[in-house]
């Protein structure tokens, strides 16, 4: 992979934010969400809209609902060096 070239950051996103934008990515509505995962649909929003910390326990029951890592919900911005990139 000697051809790597970081992708440039176009936005800040905070966990709430990143939760939404995997949600609506997917077509589910907060409800469809809070039902896949067993969180309250008005937790749900409250998270989405930095009302409510996402946690760890939620982050893994929504990324499990949503199929990706918890670590993309609750570390939206991560940076990691390039040598260290794959």
């Amino acid at each position: 992979m000697r051809n790597y070239s970081a992708a440039k950051k176009r936005v800040d996103v905070s966990p709430g934010e990143s939760v939404r934008i995997i949600r609506e990515l997917q077509d589910l509505s907060q409800s469809q969400l809070a039902q896949l995962c067993g969180i309250p649909q008005s937790t749900i929003s409250s998270i989405e809209n930095s009302r409510v910390n996402l946690g760890v326990e939620r982050a893994k029951a929504i990324a499990l609902a949503l199929r990706c890592h918890p670590a993309v919900l609750v570390f939206p911005g991560w940076q990691i060096s390039h040598a260290t990139a794959a």
